[in-house]
This record gives C-alpha cells, sequence and structure tokens, in this order.
C-alpha cells in the first residue's frame, strides 16, 4: 500500500509540474483557447436621426458607436467630405455617387461639422450641405471597432474567414494580435510598382489585397486593422509621417500584456505601435529598433 501510495503521490507531482509548465507559457501559442468571434459588428444607416440636403443625405443614427454614414445621389463626378471634431482637425474624404459610406468619429466625444462639397471641375468644389452634429460614444475605442471607408469589409470580405481561422489557432488576444502580424508580413509583399503611381484618392481593397499577395503601407494597415476589428480588437489605421515620408501604420489596443514577436510590447493600457510594412521588409532587430517609442512617427489622421 505505501509503494502504490508513492507511486500515486509522484503521478500527481508529474501531472502539477505539466499544468504549472503550461500555464508558464504566458502570451505565446496556438493554445486555441481564445473565443472567435462570430457576432461581427456592421455599420447601419437605420434612418432613426437623418440630416437631408438634396442631394446628400447624412445618417448619424449610430453615432454613439463612433460612425456616420453619407450618401450622395447628385449629379457631379465626385465630392469631398470634410468632418472637423472637437479637436479642430479635419478629415478629408472622397466619393462618389451610390449607396451609404461610413465614416469614423475618430476625434471623441463633443460637436462636429460636416461638410459636404460637389466636383464642379478637377480641383473646384462648392459647398453643396453642411450639418453640425453632436457625438456621446459609448466608450472611446467605438470608431476602431467598426468597419469604415478605410477599412472596409463585410460577411462576404475574406478577412472575415482568414480572422476566424487565425483566431482558432490563438490562445488569447494577444496572441491573436502576434498571428495578424505574422500572416500579414509573410504572405503580403510590398508594391514597387504600386508605390510609385498611387492614386490621390486611393482607398484599400482588403481582398484585392489578400488576392494579390502585394500592397502598399496603406494596404497592410488596411488589411491588418480588419483583422483586428473583425475579432473585437481596437485597432486604428494611423496616418501620418514615418521620418520624412508620408506612411500609413496601425495602433492595437489590448488589456493583456507582453510582447509581439519581441518587438512591439503592450502594457495593457495604451495603444500600442505596429508597423506592418516595415516589418515585411527587414529584420526584426531594426524594426525594433526603429519603431522605439514611436518617436520616429508623427500622427496625422486616425481612421
Amino acid at each position: 500500500m505505501k509503494r502504490n501510495a508513492n507511486i500515486i503521490f509522484v503521478f500527481l507531482l508529474i501531472m502539477l509540474a505539466a499544468l504549472f509548465l503550461s500555464g508558464c507559457d504566458g502570451n505565446k501559442g496556438g493554445g486555441g483557447n481564445r473565443e472567435t468571434r462570430t457576432d461581427f459588428v456592421f455599420p447601419e444607416a437605420s434612418g432613426v436621426s437623418v440630416y437631408d440636403g438634396g442631394s446628400v443625405s447624412i445618417d448619424a443614427s449610430n453615432t454613439k458607436d463612433g460612425y456616420l454614414m453619407v450618401k450622395y445621389s447628385g449629379s457631379a463626378n465626385k465630392i469631398k467630405l470634410q468632418i472637423t471634431g472637437p479637436d479642430s482637425n479635419t478629415y478629408t474624404y472622397t466619393s462618389h455617387s451610390g449607396d451609404y459610406a461610413t465614416f469614423p468619429l475618430a476625434s471623441g466625444d463633443g460637436s462636429y461639422k460636416v461638410d459636404i462639397l460637389e466636383q464642379l471641375s478637377g480641383d473646384m468644389y462648392t459647398l453643396a450641405f453642411s450639418q453640425d452634429i453632436i457625438v456621446a460614444l459609448d466608450d472611446e475605442f467605438e470608431p476602431f471597432l467598426y468597419p469604415n471607408q478605410y477599412v472596409w469589409y463585410t460577411s462576404d470580405t475574406k478577412a472575415i474567414d482568414l480572422g476566424i481561422q487565425l483566431s482558432d489557432k490563438s490562445s488569447n488576444d494577444l496572441d491573436y494580435v502576434e498571428q495578424v502580424y505574422n500572416y500579414v508580413i509573410t504572405e503580403i509583399d510590398y508594391d514597387e510598382k504600386k508605390a510609385t503611381n498611387v492614386p490621390t484618392d486611393y482607398i484599400p481593397n482588403i481582398d484585392d489585397t489578400l488576392d494579390s499577395g502585394k500592397g502598399i503601407c496603406f494596404d497592410y494597415a488596411s488589411l491588418t486593422a480588419a483583422l483586428l476589428r473583425s475579432q473585437g480588437i481596437p485597432t486604428k489605421l494611423v496616418v501620418g509621417y514615418s521620418g520624412p515620408a508620408y506612411h500609413a501604420w496601425i495602433s492595437v489596443y489590448t488589456e493583456e500584456t507582453g510582447w509581439v514577436d519581441d518587438i512591439i510590447e503592450f502594457d495593457g493600457k495604451n495603444w500600442s505601435l505596429m508597423d506592418p510594412t516595415l516589418a515585411a521588409g527587414n529584420s526584426d532587430s531594426s524594426v525594433k529598433k526603429y519603431v522605439g517609442d514611436g518617436s520616429n512617427y508623427t500622427v496625422k489622421y486616425n481612421y
């Protein structure tokens, strides 16, 4: 009986050690224990609060969720939408006649001015409609959890299914961020030819990026943001300057702490800068050195 008891005791020690070691894996993983999101959130022009201006319609029904929707039905070839938030920063977008398009309210709570300008010819525009809108967000992360013009995806977008696949292999949110980061930097190549001839009003197409396996910084950032947002991780598509170059990257928020590939540190309290374009073409050590504390980056817009 004593020998059997010793065997049982040793067996229990081995089992406890195995559990302890598995628990020490931290944020790394592929454990598959992350709760994969399937109840995706998409913008909706619900018609509860609408401002009409002839050929322009602004649906502000869901500003608490961090976005508004604009539809243009006029005859101009294109329009310019200008959104000025409480921080006095003006975001300018290009849109065309057709269905509602979605735009983020990236400046937090407060008063926004929305101007729609119709193209007359070339760079000449005339004001078609203007509206002031008061915004009170449900929380600060809402604008960066929904699709918008620059991070556009629907239930049929391939990134949705890809996000599910990567999430199913992830042990937690931070591990999922790492899965997404590594997928994008290894599967998408920088498109040098496209970079030399980018249209002025370029808008990323996430499925085109996945299909071609190529993209510019805007495409890298848009795809990465879509994969993260669709799985409920707040992500900003950031446009500004990296050194002297106009550039796009992302900032990510998660309450979990740890490192992604020993390059990006998450402290669970702040947004963390990630530059998938830089990481796709450089060594880990050079990326870590350049990204550093973010001082090499100057933010102009958050989408």
